[in-house]
Parts: C-alpha cells; sequence; structure tokens
C-alpha cells in the first residue's frame, strides 16, 4: 500500500493474536496435534482456526460431533496453548502502537480467554489494555460481531465510531458486521477486504484531536 489513509474514530478495538501477538508457531503446534488426534488434514484445519474460538472451529471441523464435547475439547486446547508461549513474540511497531494509544478509549477483543491473554501479551512483553473482552465475555464467537459491540459498549461509544484492528477473515467479518470500520493488519488479512490494509502496526500513526476524535494516519 503506498498512500496514506486517514481514518476518525472515538474508540479503538484491538484483536491480540496476528494484530497484536505473532503467536503463530504456538498456534499451529497446538493445532497441528489436534489434526492428527482426529485424523484431519493438518492444512485445511489451519485455513480455519484463525480467529475463532475452539469449539466454533471444532463445530466447523468435526460438524457431526456433540458441541458439549466440542467445549470440553476447547477447554483442553486453552490450557495447552497458554503453556506454550515459545516464539510468541510483537508484531512489529505492536509496542510503539499501544504505547501512543495510553489515555485514548481502546479495548483488545479477542477468542483468547484471560489466562492465554494474559500469558501471550506478556510473552511479547506488550500491556494489556485497561478493557477487555475475552472469550469469558461472549456468547458467540467471532465472526459474530458480539465481541466488538460489547467493546464498543464498555467503552461508551457508537459502533460507527469504532475502527477495529483485525488480521483473521473470521475477525474482519465481526467487525464489518459490528458496523465498524476495519484495519486489516498482516498478510492474512489481505484476502478478506478490510477498509484498509497494513503490513504491520510501524504503518499506523495515531493522533488525538481535541474534541475526543481520535484521527489514524495509516499506510
Amino acid at each position: 500500500m503506498t498512500a496514506t489513509a486517514v481514518l476518525t474514530a472515538r474508540a479503538l478495538l484491538l484483536d491480540m493474536d496476528g494484530t497484536l501477538v505473532n503467536s503463530d508457531a504456538s498456534v499451529e503446534r497446538v493445532w497441528r496435534r489436534w489434526s492428527e488426534r482426529h485424523g484431519l488434514d493438518g492444512d485445511e484445519v489451519m485455513k480455519v482456526v484463525h480467529g475463532r474460538q475452539g469449539y466454533a472451529s471444532m463445530a466447523l471441523l468435526l460438524p457431526g460431533r456433540p458441541m458439549e464435547q466440542n467445549y470440553a475439547d476447547n477447554a483442553r486446547m486453552l490450557a495447552e496453548e497458554t503453556a506454550d508461549t515459545e516464539g510468541v513474540v510483537p508484531i512489529s511497531g505492536a509496542p510503539e502502537f499501544l504505547a501512543s494509544l495510553r489515555g485514548l478509549p481502546h479495548a483488545l477483543v479477542t477468542s483468547a480467554d484471560v489466562p492465554l491473554s494474559t500469558a501471550r501479551m506478556a510473552a511479547a512483553g506488550l500491556e494489556l489494555p485497561e478493557v477487555r473482552v475475552t472469550a469469558e465475555s461472549v456468547g458467540a464467537s467471532k465472526p459474530d460481531p458480539e465481541g466488538f459491540l460489547k467493546g464498543a459498549a464498555e467503552l461508551g461509544v457508537a459502533p460507527a465510531d469504532c475502527v477495529v484492528f483485525e488480521d483473521s477473515g473470521a475477525g474482519i467479518a465481526a467487525g464489518r458486521a459490528a458496523g465498524m470500520t476495519v484495519v486489516g493488519v498482516g498478510p492474512r488479512a489481505a484476502f478478506h477486504a478490510p477498509d484498509v490494509v497494513v503490513d504491520d502496526l510501524t504503518r499506523v500513526r495515531v493522533e488525538a484531536v481535541g474534541d475526543g476524535t481520535i484521527r489514524l494516519y495509516v499506510g
């Protein structure tokens, strides 16, 4: 992307995995083991799991399995992922980006639960936003917009005044369904038609405007 887009918002809603934190190595290890246990093609599984809560991915991959089994399996997977932080690093520009948001309305909206989001942000050396919407906070996984709508509500900002930062197809669809502008981060995002795409967070600059508006220079 060569041109710089100028966006305005009153709050920013940030995905974690693939957006602030590169956890691909851990995700691959855990989900490929799960694929082997269930006789599934690991490459096909990896096309599904990014952005979704584990039980939602399992429901797509094993459509005949009772949801009770998916929820139980999801709990085990979350514990495995929480314990596996090897190779978890910040997305380029994430520390500076988060630092630029201090004092501005923003929230983490992630499909991870509290232990996993805490572990991955810590492994990447990133500060957790004060407002967090995690797996425990919602009844539906991305691509359902519930998480982003809840984040906007907790910040007291209308959905149309929020900008979402996401990397996955499920997350981008959730942001769009919430009626929000979506900035796609990284190579996965480009395939899912967000409003703007950047390679990483070094390509985003944040400026606070006196009336409470946040101006974003993206590109």
